[in-house]
């Protein structure tokens, strides 16, 4: 396959789309399901802990932005767990309302009394969970988990079936519980890396193998413990996965889940789907939920990180002020933001004299130079200057030379 395309194309995107990505990515036009688990396994997050009334608020937002499911709880948890789920129902009208459940019927009971549109039912299918945490054999395991999807079923819920650490499970054991669990009512499969251990390419491979026999939808929920869930997500959906698990800014166990926020720009800007979602609210919801969970965004963390449109370089900001798609692969524009240059020791002249016409002040180029040179000592000293403070050096300066 060579997926090239025209030099052209990449102005056509510009224009129409803000966009300006790889002349070899390969564009697709299905639109997965983004189903978000911030309110489940975010708050598995260590540390922290949402309240009722956070929940409701994350979730209107959610909604708000356009996701179609939202992963509410685990009802088993707790007395508050269930009251938030069943609050988190009662609130939202749209989307579909999802909660957690061991392979028990009595998890299923708590989630009918919630209210929920539907279940994630999961049951351990590796080795190492079966022998060291359930203690018990796979065609036990198999037994609990089609009881209760037949049961789940039988009181009208949708039902995704997930193999916990599916990734480290064999794939004739994955084919036999999801052919079975089909066969029992499972409306979806869910394939969980629950490790994160998987590649971008083992994870094709393993959604390939499934798609030859598995006749229903599958979902994918990837861990990040290597920094590769977004990826493995993709890798995911570029094979036929058609559900994606997301959490708000990658919340989730250890080193968190795919972020929704790189999986929505990814499959708008990359791959050119046009996904159903409010592009400018991922910001909101992702300060906000930053906010409730004492966890801000590193300034490096692609999409909603603080330096994800910042620009300080010399060579870099030139050619930004030409053209900002030199240095920028979507406008900051689709997500609501504004670009920012700032100054310090990598600042070249063009930045300068760009910063100070800005603020109403027309060097000449020698003046310019000498508010550089002062910027640059400044930004060894200080690290970025921001705009306000290197026009207050400009008239510092430039006043000392009239003298």
């Amino acid at each position: 396959m060579n997926p090239s395309r025209d030099p052209t194309d990449l102005f056509k995107d510009i224009e129409a789309r803000g966009v300006a990505t790889s002349l070899y990515n390969v564009k697709f036009s299905r639109k997965p399901i983004l189903y978000d688990t911030t309110l489940r396994d975010g708050e598995q997050t260590p540390g922290v802990s949402f309240t009722i009334d956070d929940k409701v608020e994350i979730a209107l937002l959610l909604e708000e932005c356009g996701l179609k499911e939202v992963e509410a709880g685990f009802p088993a948890v707790s007395d508050d767990e269930r009251k938030a789920v069943k609050a988190v129902c009662q609130a939202l009208s749209k989307p579909k309302v999802l909660c957690l459940c061991r392979a028990l019927k009595s998890d299923v009971d708590l989630a009918l009394d919630c209210g929920v549109d539907g279940v994630i039912v999961f049951i351990p299918s590796s080795e190492l969970h079966l022998k060291w945490k359930l203690k018990i054999p796979a065609e036990e395991a198999l037994k609990c988990a089609l009881e209760t999807i037949e049961y789940a079923k039988s009181h009208g819920l949708f039902v995704q079936f997930t193999c916990e650490d599916a990734t480290r499970t064999p794939i004739e054991r994955l084919l036999e519980f999801y052919s079975m669990a089909i066969k029992h009512g499972a409306d979806r499969i869910g394939v969980a890396d629950t490790t994160g251990c998987i590649t971008p390419l083992g994870m094709r491979f393993l959604i390939g193998e499934l798609l030859k026999v598995v006749g229903k939808p599958i979902a994918v929920h990837c861990h990040n413990d290597f920094g590769l869930a977004t990826a493995n997500t993709l890798a995911a959906y570029e094979a036929g996965a058609t559900a994606l698990s997301v959490s708000v800014n990658g919340l989730g166990e250890r080193c968190g889940n795919a972020p929704l926020e790189e999986v929505a720009l990814s499959l708008y800007c990359l791959y050119g789907v046009e996904v159903d979602l409010d592009f400018k609210k991922l910001v909101k919801i992702s300060r906000r939920v930053a906010e409730i969970s004492g966890l801000k965004p590193w300034p490096l963390k692609p999409i909603v990180g603080s330096n994800a449109f910042t620009h300080e370089s010399g060579i870099h900001v030139a050619a930004v002020l030409e053209n900002p798609f030199t240095y920028e692969p979507y406008s900051p524009s689709i997500i609501g933001v504004e670009r920012q240059i700032k100054f310090g020791k990598h600042s070249g002249i063009k930045a300068i004299q760009y910063a100070l016409k800005s603020i109403g002040m027309n060097p000449s180029r020698e003046e310019a130079e000498i508010v550089l040179k002062e910027v640059k000592k400044l930004g060894v000293e200080k690290g970025s200057l921001t705009l306000e403070e290197v026009r207050d050096l400009a008239i510092r300066v430039l006043e000392a030379k009239k003298h």
